[in-house]
This record gives structure tokens, sequence and C-alpha cells, in this order.
């Protein structure tokens, strides 16, 4: 897929931003509150975006969004330990991974359910990173070991890349309709020629 033209690319980085802000404070969501999108929003903006610069300021706003929560909102501060330095890495998986993709993008269904699968991958790889970062130096576990990191592993896992996939269909799929409509203005224009 070619570069998003500026306009399109700015109004997909404020609406990827308000998605993060409005979502961030409840991770796993309630009937009041959409599961944390902070995932799906690094993939999709690697994948739209693509600029390095976007990468930096989705990892500030994320802390920002983290601090205020814990300062202000009354959320709990179990998750910010030294492991929470290792961010970053698990962001860039899925930022990097969703800018590799970005050529192979096109818009038809084959090319859609490749950005879906690799998503997926990015999602597991971001995760196993935040979570082993997490298990093994953030110091909430007396006496760390593998078997109990695969059991939070595959307890946490699913929950976060179902959610970061679920966000990442919605906007494939309405990548997949504007697309359509695009082609269908495209031909309407052309045939009034």
């Amino acid at each position: 897929m070619k570069p998003l033209p500026r306009s399109i690319a700015i109004g997909l980085f404020a609406s990827l931003t308000l998605l993060m802000a409005a979502t961030r404070f409840k991770h796993f969501g309630d009937a009041l509150h959409l599961p944390d999108a902070s995932m799906a929003v690094f993939f999709l903006g690697g994948l739209y975006l693509r600029r390095h610069l976007a990468f930096v300021f989705f990892t500030l706003l994320a802390v920002l969004l983290d601090y205020v929560s814990i300062r202000y909102a009354g959320v709990s501060d179990f998750c910010i330990t030294a492991a929470y330095a290792f961010l970053p890495l698990a962001y860039a998986a899925l930022w990097y991974g969703g800018r590799l993709y970005a050529n192979q993008l096109t818009g038809q269904w084959r090319s859609l359910l490749g950005a879906l699968a690799v998503a997926f991958a990015c999602a597991a790889l971001s995760f196993a990173i935040s979570n082993g970062f997490f298990y093994w130096l953030g110091g909430r576990y007396a006496h760390p070991h593998l078997a109990e990191y695969v059991a939070r592993l595959w307890q946490w896992g699913p929950l976060f890349v179902r959610t970061t996939l679920a966000y990442v269909i919605v906007a494939l799929l309405l990548q997949a309709g504007l697309q359509r409509l695009a082609d269908r203005v495209a031909i309407t224009q052309g045939a009034g020629a």
C-alpha cells in the first residue's frame, strides 16, 4: 500500500490517539468501557502511519496515560515495575511488524487476511515480551520459574491477543469498505466522463 495522503494520515493519527486515550484506563473493559486498544493502535499505526516519530509519540502517550490513570484515576500501579522500561520493545514488535507488512497491504481480501495473520503473530510476540519482562524482572513473584511463567502466559495471552485482533479486524473491514466505496466512486466518475 502506498503511504496515505497527508490529510488521511492526520485523521488516522488523531483517531488512533483518541482510541488509545479512550480505552487505556480500563485494560480489560467492562459494561461501560471498551477494552484497551493500545496493542492494536501500535500495530495499526505501523501498518498505516509507518513513521518512527509517530511510534515515539504513541509510546510517550501510553506512558502519559498510565501516569494520569494511576495518579488521578485511582488505577493500581501493580504493573509499574522495572519491567515497565521494556514496554517499548513490546510496542515495537507491533509497530514494526505492521510497518513491515504495509507494502503488501492492497485492500484485497487475501491481503487483509495476511495483515490479520501478521497482527496475530505480532500481538502474541508483543504479549510474550511484555509479560516475560514483567514476570522475570517485575519483582512481583517470589520464586519465578518457567512452568509458572508459561501458565501465566496462557492465562492472560489469549485475552490480550483476542482484544488486539478484534480492533484490527474492525479497522481492516473499515478499510475494505472504504476501498470499495472509493472504487465505486471512481467507476461512476469514469463512466460520467
